[in-house]
């Protein structure tokens, strides 16, 4: 299978405009942008035939290009990560399998969750979509709770079927439990990992159907395809020892920073 991966990256986000260029400091002090960082991550993926950043805002356009990224530029108009992907296969007129949207905030994504996603849906042909997700330990969880205590987005958590065939995404820890957990316990609760792996036929009807009700309300744009009845496959991936955490808010660069020197990655 020829796979093309996409790293969608916008300067206008309204939670945290011009986050694509926000510096994160690593292991050993140097500072890297978060789209440089999402980059390098995607580089390290094995089987992957063609990186390129997709960005409507030549200031994203420039700093890719300086660290000697492949740019595609697309419309002002993609209301998402998907849309924007959807836009740059187009660009580049197709030709490939499967479409991985690395969204430009996951820095710390693992090459594994990639490969491990792509052979997934490979051997799974009724699946039009995947997404890994990951086990929550009690520490996790206990962040995702306090993230909404104190009103910030912090992780997605995602429920799925016997058939791994994925039932909800939402911004709020489901299931519900009622437990407290130690910090290393394994829990029910799955962190949704924010990549995809899309078949071109689905990946070029997303754009063209209006969000639904349920992604307006949770702002969660993989909501589409389940309210479209799209069978998405959720791929349960395995930290190694690894953390992984998005940048969604200010809040998270001394998060990830941590993570990054914990992890002892440069």
């Amino acid at each position: 299978m020829s796979v093309l991966v996409v790293i969608p990256a916008r300067y206008a986000s309204s939670r945290y405009p011009g986050k694509p260029l926000v510096e994160l400091t690593g292991a050993g002090g140097q500072k890297k942008s978060l789209i440089r960082r999402s980059w390098d991550a995607a580089m390290s993926v094995n089987g992957v035939d063609r990186v390129v950043v997709a960005t409507d805002d030549d200031r994203i356009r420039e700093a890719a290009e300086a660290f000697g990224a492949e740019v595609v530029m697309t419309s002002e108009a993609c209301r998402n990560g998907t849309e924007r992907c959807a836009e740059a296969f187009d660009a580049l007129g197709g030709g490939y399998d499967i479409v991985v949207n690395l969204q430009g905030d996951a820095p710390l994504t693992p090459a594994w969750f990639i490969e491990e996603l792509v052979a997934d849906l490979g051997d799974h042909p009724v699946a039009e979509v995947a997404t890994p997700v990951l086990r929550c330990d009690g520490r996790a969880v206990s962040g995702f709770i306090e993230d909404r205590r104190a009103g910030r987005v912090g992780g997605t958590t995602a429920v799925f079927g016997t058939d791994r065939n994925a039932l909800y995404f939402s911004k709020e820890v489901i299931p519900y439990t009622g437990t407290v957990y130690a910090e290393n316990d394994p829990t029910p609760v799955f962190h949704h990992i924010g990549v995809y792996a899309y078949r071109p036929s689905a990946l070029a009807a997303y754009p063209l159907w209006e969000p639904g009700p349920l992604e307006g309300l949770e702002g969660l744009e993989q909501l589409r395809f389940l309210e479209r009845g799209i069978h998405v496959l959720c791929t349960e991936v395995q930290s190694r020892g690894r953390q992984f955490w998005e940048l969604n808010n200010p809040e998270d660069v001394p998060r990830i920073e941590a993570m990054l020197a914990e992890m002892g990655q440069a």
